[in-house]
């Protein structure tokens, strides 16, 4: 009989079968409050860390760019717009519920955004085909990183650049104060906001168990990324990393 092979959810151990579904059914819960989240949890200030990324993407019209676990489209939209119509931008979610509010989104805006359902450990494009690929605030959910990051280097031509956007390690002096915010004001909100308080539990575990600013670059690296860097964003509250294929 094979051992079934286990992972994180948060800070609970379990099987790997099982954080994909637990995943899942966090974000078929809070889909529909998501946006709203978002700018009640960060006070607004995602919006200026994912314009940060957007700005050191290098991303241009007629640019290729394929944004991997985009949900609700924040940077499919601002990367449609400066691609214009002789590029390409693909939304890709693992979750149905996520990825059908980002579609539905960028027609709202009047983009014709392709949006693909899929698994980012394996996805399904052909190798050296984008100029930059992106995950804001979705590797942390994943349960292979590792694999996932192999992908997303598979698929960028070279001198194509990988831009991973996430919560990371805070200023340690301020570590205590942001526990306090994100174990105990940030469960509450999404009560009130989703009535779903243990969601917003797990996502605040699942920053804490998400590979710090140092060890995601050693990870890209790893995958075959080159001259990597990181930004600290807040005080290192969301790091922006980047890396290039050559």
């Amino acid at each position: 009989m094979t051992e079934q092979q286990t992972t994180h959810f948060g800070y609970e151990t379990v099987a790997e079968r099982e954080k994909e579904r637990r995943v899942a059914d966090v974000f078929d819960s809070v889909a529909s409050r998501y946006d709203l989240m978002n700018d009640l949890m960060s006070a607004g200030m995602h919006r200026m860390w994912k314009a940060f990324a957007i700005e050191r993407s290098g991303v241009r019209e007629g640019s290729r760019v394929l944004d991997i676990a985009g949900g609700t489209g924040d940077l499919s939209l601002a990367f449609a717009r400066r691609v214009g119509p002789s590029g390409q931008v693909w939304l890709t979610d693992i979750n149905n519920a996520m990825l059908a509010r980002g579609r539905d989104r960028l027609l709202d805006k009047g983009f014709l955004v392709p949006a693909v359902q899929c698994n980012a450990e394996k996805i399904p494009f052909p190798d050296d085909w984008f100029d930059c690929v992106t995950v804001a605030f979705g590797l942390r959910n994943m349960t292979h990183k590792d694999a996932a990051l192999a992908e997303m280097h598979r698929v960028l031509r070279p001198g194509g650049r990988l831009l991973v956007l996430e919560f990371s390690q805070i200023w340690k002096p301020l570590a205590p104060l942001y526990d306090l915010y994100s174990f105990q004001v940030i469960p509450r909100v999404g009560k009130l906001v989703t009535n779903d308080e243990e969601s917003y539990r797990y996502l605040s575990e699942s920053i804490r168990m998400h590979p710090g600013q140092e060890e995601l670059k050693a990870m890209m690296e790893t995958a075959g990324l080159e001259q990597v860097e990181y930004f600290n964003l807040a005080m290192g509250v969301v790091a922006l990393h980047r890396g290039f294929k050559f």
